[in-house]
């Protein structure tokens, strides 16, 4: 599933980022309040984690705004503070959950996927489609032509990224950070070598190419030649 994370905290995002998707899911991340609503009104996300003690626009007022504007994302409040009144003010704005720091990442995996539980299926994106090509997120498959292609888990992750971004430009340093995220040298070939055994298993025996190199900025992926 694709998550938005707001935290402003270097360590504790990198830590829960890699949780993350380490976990299977796809993960958008942001520092500041600010960019949090703007990613927030595109309304594409499976769930909102969002700390709610960050400089400027906080958290609190992160939900607020999206609530607001119609975004009705499950959503979870990472913090530091404790007391019940503030707990029922940050339910009050929206919230779902409320977890408490410090706090195990496999706490907030767990709760993040009981929180998909119980969104309703049509609010949630758990099939993805272009042209002939079927991605389903909760069986983790993929088939073209009704014909399943077995992918490895980062070609999987990969792919999602791709079909969520389908018809835009993707460059280089947008897989960097969304779908390796960290711990690699940018300056492997591991982008280039994922991305020719994903072509070769969705694109080789079926007649057409989904995957378009833009010679010096990265990749579009959609049905046109």
């Amino acid at each position: 599933m694709k998550l938005l994370l707001l935290e402003d905290d270097d360590a504790t995002r990198g830590h829960l980022e890699h949780a993350l998707v380490s976990a299977g899911h796809v993960v958008d991340v942001c520092t500041n309040g600010s960019d949090a609503i703007m990613l927030g009104l595109r309304g594409e996300y499976a769930a909102l984690i969002l700390d709610r003690m960050v400089p400027g626009v906080d958290g609190l007022c992160v939900l607020k705004e999206l609530r607001a504007a119609g975004v009705r994302s499950p959503a979870i409040f990472l913090t530091a503070i404790d007391g019940v009144h503030d707990r029922v003010e940050g339910l009050d704005a929206g919230a779902d959950d409320y977890l408490v720091k410090p706090f195990a990442s496999i706490e907030l995996i767990a709760r993040i996927n009981a929180l998909l539980r119980r969104t309703p299926a049509s609010e949630v994106i758990t099939v993805l489609r272009l042209a002939d090509l079927e991605m389903d997120l909760i069986t983790r498959s993929v088939k073209r032509a009704g014909r399943q292609i077995d992918l490895q888990p980062q070609e999987f992750k990969l792919l999602e990224y791709l079909m969520r971004h389908a018809g835009e430009v993707v460059t280089r340093s947008m897989l960097h950070e969304h779908v390796w995220s960290f711990h690699f040298d940018p300056q492997t070939n591991v982008i280039e070598s994922n991305m020719s055994r994903l072509r070769s298993k969705i694109e080789r025996g079926f007649g057409s190419e989904l995957i378009h190199t833009i010679r010096g900025v990265g990749y579009r992926f959609d049905a046109l030649a």
